[in-house]
């Protein structure tokens, strides 16, 4: 079982990008991307923290994708 790293917002959002996430809006520290297939998920944008094991997991629930390809876009980063 693969153990998640520490990131944060702006990794994940540059990661969901390579996915094929768009920004569509923003409203004060939070950023939603969609996807062309309708898949929606908010990340909250707040400098110099990272995302919290259980959101990351939450994210990664929300833009169907394994821990483990997470990691490996993570690492080809």
């Amino acid at each position: 079982m693969v153990s998640l790293p520490t990131v944060n917002a702006q990794q994940i959002i540059k990661i969901l990008q390579k996915l094929g996430f768009e920004i569509t809006r923003q409203k004060g520290s939070h950023i939603r991307l969609k996807h062309g297939d309708g898949r929606v998920v908010t990340v909250p944008v707040h400098s110099g923290k990272n995302l919290g094991k259980g959101l990351l997991l939450k994210i990664l629930r929300d833009v169907q994708i394994s821990k483990e390809e997470f990691v490996q876009l993570l690492q080809k980063n």
